[in-house]
């Protein structure tokens, strides 16, 4: 009863914050996918302009505030700047000098190549962290070995793993105060640590060989007498009308902006800038 007063919760809150959040995770994988690998082709700047713009009602469906998506995605906020500047300064001469020293060559060219660096960071960084957001893990394996028809074996291990690595941080936390208690955490703090990390694998190992004790003696991996995998699912995971329209869309995408940059003709090979 606890159980599915829970789902109903969750249900609900998914509900209140945006369409996307009941969309199977493995439509959001796919998208995500689907989405962003063509625009790593080119690397000019309109392309990814396109492709922000578009993208924009999808983040927006998602229901999260500005303050959360800006916690997620500071590391793009981080690396854009970064590598804009590093093509600024470094990118390939072409055009008009505006200025050079040594090796900082600042021209038309790497100034357009670090405008497109810049804004393709976001258009492909964005969504996969955003679509991403509050993903169940459980939801995920399940659309893996349903949907994508995933072996369930090797994607149910990696869901208990995952599962399971969330405890390290409290165990790392629980042998620090342990250790404090008992008067051991005041030497060197490289020693603290090393100490601490031969523990957390001690307990790593007992852990996991109890995991594996619990799944075999529930049945996991079990086969009939044709070796065909016995294996039932609680909750079902298949494609909804949603998830087909994410899917489409993120088609949709990246077909206008690199068809419009062609037709622009700013679409730029990133392999002939790499080679040049």
């Amino acid at each position: 009863m606890t159980s599915t007063n829970n789902n109903v919760v969750v249900a609900v809150e998914r509900n209140r914050l945006g369409l996307l959040m009941s969309a199977n995770p493995v439509a959001k994988l796919l998208a995500v996918m689907v989405m962003t690998t063509p625009l790593i082709v080119t690397i000019d700047w309109l392309s990814a302009t396109v492709a922000l713009v578009l993208e924009f009602p999808v983040l927006v469906l998602c229901g999260f505030g500005l303050k959360r998506v800006l916690s997620r995605i500071w590391p793009i906020l981080l690396a854009a700047p970064l590598s804009a500047t590093s093509m600024l300064l470094y990118g390939q001469p072409s055009g008009e000098t505006f200025w050079q020293w040594g090796y900082i060559h600042i021209t038309e060219g790497s100034v357009g190549l670090a405008i497109g660096i810049f804004l393709r960071i976001f258009a492909i960084g964005v969504p996969a962290v955003v679509l991403f957001i509050d993903v169940d893990p459980t939801e995920m394996a399940d659309g893996l070995a349903q949907v994508l028809k995933m072996p369930a074996v090797p994607v149910l291990a990696a869901l208990a793993g995952f599962r399971t690595a969330g405890l390290m941080i409290r165990d790392w936390e629980s042998l620090a105060r342990a250790r404090r208690a008992r008067g051991l955490g005041d030497r060197s703090r490289l020693a603290d640590i090393a100490s601490r990390s031969f523990a957390m694998l001690v307990l790593a190992l007992r852990r996991g060989g109890k995991l594996a004790t619990t799944m075999e003696a529930r049945g996991m991996g079990a086969r009939d007498a044709n070796g065909q995998l016995l294996r039932t699912w609680a909750r079902p995971s298949y494609l909804k009308r949603i998830d087909w329209m994410l899917l489409t869309w993120s088609v949709i995408v990246p077909t206008i902006a690199l068809g419009l940059a062609a037709y622009m003709g700013t679409f730029r090979w990133i392999v002939s800038t790499s080679a040049a």
